[in-house]
């Protein structure tokens, strides 16, 4: 998905939609925040594909209406309109996506959040552009891993657990990992990191881990699949929200991943698994590479 400068994406949609171009369109879209400027009234979105109005892309969008700002932050997956004439393209309307939960049943969904509660009742997770704290958990070589080793690269980090069978979930967190390991290869190690760490230390040995890494061929220099004490791992999901719990012998669960910079900070922490690995590995190139 390349990135497209306003001017460029203007005039390749009006390539597109030159025929129809007679009055102004409306169309609904949702896509992944990947920068926001407000002094200039832009945001710049990885879109999923409009059908029959433009393919998946990147573009930076004009955002007339300060209020639309306000759902708007990096990391954050919106739903808006493009609205389009032979002249302009502008984006309103812009609100949050309202993710449904990886629980079929919402009642599901409502008790392992009260769970997750029960079970860290004064924990809140960290705020965007907060710095991470420090943690140490266990890669899968047995090595002790601290966060503050990669201060001065891009993280990425995502929660799993190795049982997992459902395809949807902790096996399409860890795919996108892979295709991010095969999209930044040249930075992998000197600028970038990622982190997979699970939620169920009971059965994820660092020797299980070291199994479940090498199914995705993960670099182990620069993937790290980590694992440690309860505590500690109830700690780093608290960070960042990772709610779960055990349910007859396998574990109901939430979805986070984040994405935390150079410095240490939490840009983004995306919910759920609707987001796409181009739409997070568009978001990682941001944040490697600001414009």
């Amino acid at each position: 998905m390349k990135y497209l400068t306003p001017r460029v994406a203007l005039v390749l949609l009006l390539l597109i939609t030159a025929p129809v171009f007679c009055q102004v369109q409306h169309h609904a879209a949702t896509g992944l925040v990947l920068k926001v400027e407000t002094s200039r009234r832009s945001a710049t979105i990885s879109c999923g594909e409009i059908p029959g109005y433009m393919p998946a892309m990147t573009m930076s969008f004009s955002v007339p209406d300060a209020k639309d700002f306000a759902m708007a932050a990096p990391g954050t997956v919106v739903d808006f309109v493009v609205v389009a004439d032979k002249d302009s393209v502008h984006i309103e309307s812009v609100r949050k996506h309202a993710y449904q939960g990886l629980e079929p049943d919402p009642s599901a969904a409502r008790r392992l959040k009260l769970l997750a509660q029960a079970a860290s009742p004064t924990s809140s997770p960290l705020a965007l552009g907060e710095s991470v704290p420090d943690f140490t958990l266990t890669a899968q070589d047995g090595r002790r891993v601290a966060f503050s080793e990669f201060h001065g690269k891009v993280t990425a980090l995502n929660f799993v657990y190795t049982r997992c069978a459902l395809p949807n979930f902790c096996v399409r967190s860890t795919n996108n990992f892979g295709d991010l390991q095969k999209r930044f290869k040249t930075d992998l190690r000197r600028n970038l990191v990622l982190l997979t760490v699970t939620f169920d230390p009971v059965h994820d040995s660092p020797e299980v881990m070291a199994k479940y890494a090498r199914r995705w061929n993960a670099d182990p220099e620069a993937w790290h699949f980590l694992t440690g004490p309860e505590a500690a791992i109830r700690h780093v999901c608290d960070l960042f929200g990772e709610d779960y719990f055990p349910d007859e012998g396998l574990m109901d669960h939430s979805l986070h991943t984040a994405i935390i910079d150079r410095g240490g900070h939490l840009v983004a922490n995306i919910e759920g698994n609707e987001v796409t690995s181009q739409q997070l590995g568009d978001l990682i190139e941001a944040v490697l590479r600001p414009r």
